[in-house]
């Protein structure tokens, strides 16, 4: 599988280099998967939305021509896809800092976004217990909130709200919880396909049920289907959880024939007091057609 994307990432670079928009649907069917599969994986493992890269590698491309000095600003524009200086300047200092002009006259540090491909490495890596588990239609029943979307490091927001959620709360929802994954989860619902920097995603203190939502609780229904479900050993919080994700999309998805499909994500942690934590993932998957 990462030789296709591999070989998607080839055809970003050849539409960078023509000055030709590129099409994510498009990379999606290079790479024989879906677009929400194609875009799931990629800012798992590259950490950032694949339109952020694309943006990123863009200004990497057309600052050594601004820098050159053998074209006009103008000229630069129209060769990277930018119909007026305006709006390649106003592109080129969200990347840089700076705008074009400024760059070429004096010259300041730039940022470079190397190319991006995709390797199979499993050194280092906690040993990973995993299920495919089909699963019946269920109800996540608990309290959301509307969050940002942080690809690297904590978010405060999700924390916040966490700790809002009071015991008696979490009391209830453990009471509901009637089914695989038990207990009181984290779950995620709502990203869009884009998965940028700053956008917005449900995210969910719940449980999973069958039984009836009390209506001071919200509930999101949720079709039958198949799950990928995957463990960790007991490690460093929150580290060993994050591992979760990357191991799912660098290790398991290249070597077995599933891929993600829409739906959330279910997380149940078991936290210890010497800072600890053993984790179970949850994400929806469907086989890859023959």
């Amino acid at each position: 599988m990462l030789e296709r994307f591999n070989a998607a990432l080839d055809d970003v670079e050849r539409a960078l280099a023509a000055g030709e928009p590129v099409d994510v649907a498009a990379l999606a069917r290079r790479a024989s998967t879906s677009e929400h599969h194609f875009r799931r994986t990629f800012s798992s493992l590259a950490g950032m939305p694949v339109g952020e890269y694309v943006r990123r590698r863009r200004m990497t491309l057309a600052a050594g021509d601004v820098l050159a000095r053998t074209a006009s600003l103008l000229d630069v524009a129209v060769r990277h896809g930018y119909s007026s200086t305006e709006a390649f300047s106003r592109a080129f200092r969200a990347v840089h800092g700076v705008g074009a002009g400024e760059a070429r006259r004096l010259r300041p540090p730039l940022v470079s976004q190397p190319r991006v491909s995709f390797h199979l490495t499993v050194e280092g890596s906690s040993s990973m217990d995993y299920r495919v588990v089909d699963k019946d239609a269920f109800t996540v029943a608990g309290r959301r909130a509307r969050v940002p979307v942080v690809h690297l490091g904590r978010n405060s927001a999700i924390e916040e709200f966490a700790r809002g959620v009071g015991p008696d709360v979490r009391e209830r929802l453990a009471a509901l919880s009637d089914q695989e994954p038990h207990g009181v989860l984290s779950v995620t619902d709502g990203l869009d396909g884009r998965r940028a920097e700053g956008s917005e995603v449900d995210y969910w203190v719940a449980a999973v049920t069958s039984r009836e939502v009390p209506a001071d609780l919200e509930a999101l229904e949720v079709p039958g289907g198949s799950w990928l479900v995957l463990t960790s050993e007991r490690g460093p919080y929150p580290e060993n959880l994050q591992h979760l994700w990357r191991s799912a999309y660098g290790e398991w998805f290249p070597a077995n024939p599933w891929r993600t499909r829409p739906g959330p994500e279910l997380l149940r942690a078991d936290l210890h007091e010497d800072g600890t934590a053993v984790g179970e993932l949850w994400l929806p998957v469907e086989p890859v057609a023959g």
